[in-house]
């Protein structure tokens, strides 16, 4: 009797195993075979139609066959999850997991083992034993139950939570100077970096980083190691009284969770970064904050910054959103709403980058979305005159530092004359190169320039730095033979328009291309 119980126990298993190599019939395919495989209530089924004709023996001789073909499929499961995941490493290199496929796999050995458990009671006190009904019914209610203390007890957001926290109980109070100019504020940071910490930067790179702060949220500080590219943000950052947030990208960064972090489904936690912390303190007050993405093209900018990118360029501020849980929680901070998070108005991100052969290039697609600034030499040692000298930290509000940005850009308007030499110098660029600006950066330039007038610089100077860095750096991207007999032309061209003296950023910038040649 016991052969008889076995053979036609196996022979479920081998409907199964061939039912893999079958593509017809409920049980026919890859997916109707594995079923079969584990149809635990058949297995049960057939145990039942012989247990009454079992010996004693025979009884704990069929318990041990099941629980050692238990054992067998286990190990099956294995190897097929296991073979799954080598395939899907293999044919997919270089890509991010699947995490749905990874997430079924996961339902499905927790479904696994909970058949097996329900198997082993029911071998041991039948289908319809009590013990069997509970172990399933408490399973849910303790699920039930860790999920309905989860949402009405503690906070899932720890770091946040602590910020709502301190801010409520401690708000800020700062009496914000909201009298000085761009031109002031530019020269007192760089006397007070001089004096107090000893960094020495050209009024220029200053005038250019507060002008890229009235034109984007996201600054590029690039150029060779060495000449104070984190140092600058840095030392604003503790000018402001407001230390800069610092992110060291690492090579395996791809996706946002390494910037506003994940919901942890195990612990029902939110693993939050520090850059998302310094997001929402940002929002509890009106002081000036710098993120710092220090080496950002050790890893794909436009991977795990993608997100990023496409919303800080929204022109409406109440579409600044981004999704951080799929649900709200009636215990998440303040300013999670529902599972989304309005991202700061008072923060501003500087990339840090160098360009070598262990890093990425940065693609048209950051570039164009944020202000490069080239800082290719170290500052020039300089004293402080008593006068200037001032070791005092800079209170001032984003809403302020805006509003100055607004009234440059209508006291220092962009002149129609240069404007209209753009718009010409686009035609000509189309034609002798079959390359376009578009508008996106016609209306940077009438953001930026006058902002940088305001800070100290010229008009022309501040066409020149967006004309060598944000239309002609495009040049590198098209084959250089091609566009061989066409620079000494647009060089010709830029003497006619602005004149010989002017725009001299470009010109150089186009004689170290011919040099490529």
């Amino acid at each position: 009797m016991l052969l008889d119980f076995i053979g036609e126990f196996l022979m479920v298993f081998a409907a199964g195993f061939l039912g893999i190599f079958i593509a017809t019939g409920e049980s026919g395919g890859l997916f109707g075979g594995i079923v079969q495989m584990f149809n635990v209530p058949l297995y049960i089924e057939v145990f039942n139609k012989y247990k009454d004709q079992f010996t004693t023996g025979e009884k704990v001789g069929a318990i041990a066959v099941m629980v050692g073909f238990v054992l067998i499929l286990l190990a099956i499961l294995y190897l097929i999850v296991r073979g799954i995941i080598k395939l899907y490493r293999r044919c997919f290199v270089n890509k991010s997991l699947d995490e749905d496929l990874l997430t079924e796999v996961n339902r499905l050995n927790k479904e696994i083992q909970k058949k097996d458990k329900l198997l082993g009671l029911c071998l041991a006190n039948g289908k319809n034993s009590k013990a069997a009904q509970e172990i399933l019914e408490g399973e849910e209610e303790v699920e039930s139950q860790e999920n309905k203390v989860l949402k009405t007890g503690e906070s899932r957001f720890y770091k946040l939570t602590e910020v709502d926290r301190q801010f409520s109980e401690h708000p800020l109070d700062i009496n914000f100077d909201n009298e000085i100019t761009l031109e002031q504020f530019c020269d007192r940071f760089r006397n007070w970096a001089c004096s107090e910490m000893k960094l020495f930067y050209e009024p220029r790179v200053i005038r250019l980083f507060f002008a890229a702060f009235a034109t984007t949220r996201i600054i590029i500080l690039q150029g060779i190691s060495g000449t104070g590219k984190t140092s600058l943000p840095y030392a604003i950052g503790q000018w402001l009284d407001n230390p800069a947030t610092i992110a060291s990208v690492q090579p395996s960064w791809r996706d946002r969770t390494e910037i506003f972090g994940y919901f942890n489904e195990f612990t029902k936690r939110f693993n939050e970064t520090q850059i998302l912390k310094k997001m929402y303190e940002a929002r509890w007050n009106d002081q000036v904050y710098l993120t710092v993405i220090d080496e950002a093209n050790i890893a794909r900018v436009e991977y795990y910054f993608a997100e990023l990118l496409s919303i800080l360029e929204m022109p409406s501020r109440e579409n600044w959103i981004v999704d951080i849980c799929p649900s709200g929680w009636d215990s998440d901070p303040k300013y999670i709403e529902k599972g989304r998070f309005k991202l700061p108005e008072n923060m501003w991100f500087v990339c840090t980058i160098n360009n070598d052969d262990s890093t990425f290039a940065i693609s048209d697609k950051v570039y164009d979305r944020a202000i490069p600034i080239n800082i290719n030499s170290k500052g020039i040692a300089f004293e402080v005159s008593e006068e200037d000298r001032n070791a005092d930290h800079m209170y001032i509000s984003y809403k302020h530092l805006e509003a100055m940005f607004k009234d440059a850009q209508e006291k220092y308007k962009v002149s129609e004359e240069n404007i209209k030499k753009f718009d010409e110098m686009d035609n000509y660029v189309i034609e002798h190169f079959r390359l376009a600006f578009g508008n996106r950066i016609v209306k940077q330039l009438k953001e930026f320039v006058p902002v940088y007038v305001a800070c100290g610089g010229t008009e022309i100077d501040g066409l020149d730095y967006v004309l060598c860095n944000k239309i002609l750096r495009k040049f590198e991207s098209l084959n250089l033979a091609y566009i061989r007999d066409e620079v000494d032309g647009y060089i010709q061209y830029l003497n006619d328009h602005f004149g010989e003296e002017n725009m001299t950023e470009s010109k150089e910038y186009l004689e170290r291309l011919k040099k490529l040649f």
